[in-house]
């Protein structure tokens, strides 16, 4: 009898570290799920006015950048040089199992003006954002493709090390859901990334000319 109370106890006491550790486990990949899970709602920014710039990352190794520029004047002229770039980043595993990101809710409703958004859930991404005006007076010839590439905004996020961690996929999202920009006015630049080395960029050049 004495020996099977030893048995058993001693069968528990194996168990318990165990069973410790596969919850500490299951703790570490919910927070890793959690940390890559990116999302903007309620009235974020609902009935906001003029420049809005927004930068979100769960993740990594991010890069992101929101750039505008307003020129105005007789010889007006601006340019934007932008520049991100990554490699050589090498993950010991792919912790965006499950990456999301979300523009949801009641978020810039209402809102005008120039809204610039970089939302990215997981790692080694680069996303980026372009606007600069011009307001020239007549005869101010108007921004060509030159010019426009003349920019230089450049987003990359190439050459990163491969993930090998042995695991399934998992799932990568990206929503806007349609309660969200409901009445929005002016201009939108939106970057979502859910997942890994992946590089998004948005340009935009206005020429505009003055009346006399």
């Amino acid at each position: 009898m004495n020996t099977v109370l030893r048995m058993a106890l001693l069968t528990s006491l194996v168990l318990a570290p165990w069973a410790a550790h596969a919850q500490q486990g299951n703790d570490y990949a919910a927070m890793l799920s959690y940390l890559n899970q990116s999302r903007i709602d309620g009235r974020t920014l609902a009935g906001a006015d003029g420049a809005i710039t927004v930068n979100m990352a769960a993740g990594d190794l991010n890069q992101q950048a929101n750039l505008m520029g307003i020129a105005n004047g007789r010889n007006a002229h601006i340019q934007v040089d932008a520049r991100q770039q990554q490699s050589n980043n090498v993950s010991l595993g792919d912790t965006a199992m499950d990456a999301s990101a979300t523009l949801g809710g009641q978020a810039l409703n209402g809102a005008s003006g120039v809204a610039s958004i970089n939302q990215a859930s997981g790692n080694g991404n680069a996303t980026l954002n372009v606007v600069t005006a011009t307001l020239a007076q007549q005869g101010i010839r108007e921004t060509n493709d030159e010019a426009l590439a003349a920019s230089g905004a450049l987003a990359s996020a190439g050459g990163q090390g491969a993930v090998n961690s042995g695991r399934s996929a998992g799932t990568r999202r990206v929503a806007v859901e349609a309660s969200a920009l409901q009445g929005f006015d002016g201009v939108l630049q939106l970057n979502q990334i859910a997942g890994s080395g992946n590089a998004t960029a948005n340009q935009l050049s206005i020429s505009v000319q003055s009346t006399p």
